[in-house]
């Protein structure tokens, strides 16, 4: 099949190298002329495992090309992904939805074709639920010959590819069984593997993929509640969490006490979630996700008062050490890292800050540029008197704790990720803290 992928951001670029890989012919269309060329080249714009090869293979077939032209894309398929980004709006938690209407509305002129087997604009960013049915009367005002279904993504950076060629799911939203069998045909190759295809209306597509991240966000902002709580009491939060995930009815995943989740997804899909349900007039039915959100950011100030407490109460002319810059590991995404947040605050309060991450250091220092950066582990934790592990990388985690303790001035470690070796770090007389565990060392 032929089709188009409209936005080539971290959502869009995935798919279409993944589409192409499946076999289908694929345009990838962007108005950024840069990201256009690098895309061309078969290069990713971003870092995401096994991308680079995939992107590569399918732009030397001839399967995967790009273009800044709507007129083009228009005229190349009769399906058309919808793939940017729904940012949350400056002045509310509300989504923006001025870059996909925008593309609606540069589409429509090319959809009005007589005797074609009518188009498919299919979206794939999260929206707020209704928005499909408006973007189907917006473009039957501009006279376009086109259906609107919504089938939402569910990617997680760094697990991208797997995520789409092997997904856990497949939700289409349609409004007609031509839709849906056009989708069917689409992932046909996908659904032969056996991955489950849910057809259902717009509302409830739309509705999957907020409800989602709105149930993840819960689960991890409930352990990070306990985490407080066990701190108080003297309990151990990695022992609560392993006992309530032995119950089947709760599961373990989702349930890792720490500094929270961040990323371009999660924060603002709740909020927007909660603005919605505002305007429908049932804000009542989701205002815990306030308290979510609240929880949730309150744990990035926590970790910075532990770490003041362990440089004796100040910041002044104390130096930190930050691991991690990235909002989670196998990415180099700092969009709202928790990370940088941190590292952030305890630079306001008088520290200097030093960080270091393997992926995603120019995207950091593009971002904040006021902190310090390294390219090794040794160099960001030199004469540091507190080090803050924050991005749970795997090389953190073989980090030889003895080593390091010869290279800081004080060996002091806040494990905000709560995943080094505790016995090894304590044994090499490194005092380390970790949010919801008792005080080690």
């Amino acid at each position: 099949m032929r089709l188009t992928v409209i936005g080539t951001g971290y959502v869009g670029a995935v798919h279409a190298a993944c589409m192409a890989e499946i076999g289908h012919e694929v345009l990838g269309l962007d108005v950024d002329e840069e990201r256009v060329a690098v895309l061309a080249a078969g290069r990713p714009p971003f870092y995401e495992p096994g991308l680079s090869r995939m992107l590569q293979r399918a732009v030397t077939t001839g399967r995967l090309r790009f273009t800044t032209s709507s007129v083009e894309a228009a005229r190349f398929a009769d399906t058309h992904f919808v793939c940017v980004g729904t940012p949350q709006r400056p002045d509310s938690g509300a989504a923006d939805l001025r870059h996909v209407e925008g593309v609606v509305d540069a589409l429509a002129p090319g959809l009005r074709r007589a005797g074609h087997n009518g188009a498919l604009v299919v979206g794939k960013s999260t929206v707020p639920v209704g928005t499909a049915d408006r973007l189907a009367e917006r473009l039957r005002a501009a006279g376009a010959d086109a259906d609107v279904a919504w089938n939402p993504e569910f990617l997680r950076e760094g697990c991208a590819i797997q995520d789409t060629l092997r997904p856990e799911r497949i939700v289409a939203g349609v409004h007609s069984a031509r839709a849906e069998a056009r989708l069917r045909a689409v992932y046909a190759p996908l659904l032969a593997a056996g991955t489950p295809f849910i057809a259902t209306d717009t509302a409830t597509a739309e509705l999957v993929k907020v409800a989602s991240n709105s149930f993840l966000a819960t689960k991890v902002s409930f352990i990070n509640a306990m985490a407080e709580i066990c701190d108080v009491v003297g309990a151990d939060v990695l022992t609560l969490a392993e006992a309530m995930g032995a119950d089947s009815r709760i599961g373990p995943r989702f349930l890792a006490p720490g500094l929270g989740f961040g990323g371009s997804c999660l924060p603002k899909d709740i909020r927007a979630f909660a603005e919605r349900a505002e305007e429908i007039g049932r804000g009542d039915s989701v205002a815990f996700l306030r308290q979510v959100d609240e929880i949730n950011t309150r744990q990035r100030r926590r970790i910075v008062d532990l770490a003041q407490r362990l440089v004796g109460g100040t910041f002044e002319g104390r130096s930190v050490a930050v691991l991690g810059a990235a909002f989670k590991p196998g990415s180099d995404d700092v969009r709202d890292s928790p990370a940088l947040a941190v590292a952030e605050e305890a630079r306001r309060r008088g520290a200097r800050v030093r960080v270091h991450d393997p992926e995603a250091v120019d995207n950091a220092r593009a971002a904040h540029p006021a902190l310090q950066y390294a390219l090794d582990v040794a160099k960001a934790c030199e004469r540091a008197d507190v080090v803050l592990h924050l991005t749970e990388w795997s090389q953190y985690q073989e980090l030889d704790p003895a080593a390091l303790a010869t290279v800081v001035r004080n060996p002091a470690m806040v494990d905000a990720r709560n995943t080094l070796d505790v016995q090894a770090w304590h044994s090499a007389g490194w005092q380390l803290c970790a949010p919801g565990r008792p005080r080690l060392g």
